[in-house]
């Protein structure tokens, strides 16, 4: 048997339909706006330095990384320049269990990677729950892999 993912992110055979053509009109002038994106990377830069001081607090040999409105957590301590590398600092049951820690506490991660994609309607609160949270779980964390 053989599996096969739209990778493209952008639908498949039905996704030039008129609905889906307006749909991405609208969101295009309407919602992806100059200054929805000011108000989406600044939480993002917010987001990044909460997750990183809690990395730092703690002393996780992992590091935090953004790029706009996107920004993400990895299990390594350094960016990683290829694939392979960034491949190599996954992992899989830390990655369920950072998910499943938050939410358990009512946040919801991008369902892959670490990942945060800040929506425009996103606030500062928000942000600050999910820094909090992280740092919670990184101290449960420490204290759990030092016994």
């Amino acid at each position: 048997m053989s599996w096969s993912t739209d990778v493209g992110g952008i639908g498949g055979t039905l996704a030039g339909n008129a609905l889906s053509l307006a749909a991405m009109r609208a969101t295009l002038e309407s919602v992806l706006t100059s200054d929805a994106y000011a108000h989406t990377v600044s939480l993002a830069q917010r987001w990044t330095a909460g997750v990183q001081a809690a990395i730092d607090e703690v002393g996780l040999p992992w590091h935090v990384t953004r790029l706009g409105c996107r920004a993400e957590y990895l299990f390594g301590p350094d960016r990683p320049h290829n694939g392979a590398e960034a491949a190599a600092m996954d992992d899989f049951d830390l990655q369920r269990f950072t998910h499943l820690y938050a939410l358990n506490r009512g946040v919801l991660l991008t369902p892959f990677h670490n990942m945060a994609l800040i929506a425009p309607q996103a606030t500062a609160a928000d942000v600050d729950r999910h820094s909090d949270l992280f740092a919670g779980m990184a101290r449960e964390l420490r204290d759990l892999l030092a016994r």
